[in-house]
């Protein structure tokens, strides 16, 4: 993770201008569809700021923070609000958004890291609240030749990574082409509800426990 932090340390400016225009509101329509009205949303990783500028512009409160500090500080002079440098394994917040956005962020870590990260964004959102992330898709880890760390996933991996959180109540899975013209890449989707309260026992244990 340390030199994939360093390089977008080393390119923030580029990686600003490359991304903060690609366009990606049908992705952000399909989350906001399932956000409340001035919701409070967490932008996990959230590079340029291009999506919490959108956000914020729809009238939903959003926190946003980025694991890079110099990706960080000119997120935060685009959104007009403080983007704090953070990392996933740092995140301790319990129930505090309505929705959690991780948009290609999560894919630089080691894939082992990246349970740990599910069940830190899991923790953070309310009941009824909604997690969207997406990653490569495809089925490894590399590392490329600027040092930057990436794990691919197929639809079968995220599940089995999601399947360790508690209280799932839907997962919708899409695939997407890479919006940059100049690119192949195609992304797999996902927007991940958590109930709204705790799954109720099995019938069948309650006339156990009461006969």
């Amino acid at each position: 993770m340390t030199d994939t932090v360093a390089y977008y340390n080393r390119n923030a400016a580029w990686y600003v201008t490359d991304t903060v225009e690609v366009d990606l509101s049908a992705l952000r329509e399909r989350f906001l569809a399932q956000i409340p009205t001035g919701g409070f949303i967490l932008d996990a990783g959230c590079g340029s700021g291009r999506d919490s500028l959108a956000f914020v512009q729809r009238g939903y409160r959003v926190r946003a923070f980025d694991a890079a500090p110099e990706i960080a500080r000119l997120a935060a002079e685009l959104i007009k609000q403080p983007v704090q440098v953070q990392r996933f394994g740092e995140l301790d917040e319990r129930a505090a958004y309505d929705g959690v956005w991780a948009c290609a962020s999560l894919l630089h870590l080691p894939a082992a890291e990246i349970p740990n990260a599910l069940q830190r964004l899991w923790a953070a959102l309310k009941p009824d609240g909604v997690l969207y992330l997406s990653l490569k898709h495809g089925d490894g880890e590399r590392v490329d030749a600027e040092g930057r760390h990436f794990t691919d996933a197929t639809e079968t991996r995220l599940r089995d990574w999601l399947a360790e959180l508690q209280g799932v109540a839907t997962i919708d899975c899409w695939l997407t082409p890479d919006e940059r013209p100049e690119r192949a890449e195609t992304w797999l989707n996902a927007l991940v509800r958590r109930a709204d309260k705790p799954m109720p026992k099995q019938w069948a244990n309650s006339k156990a426990a009461n006969p």
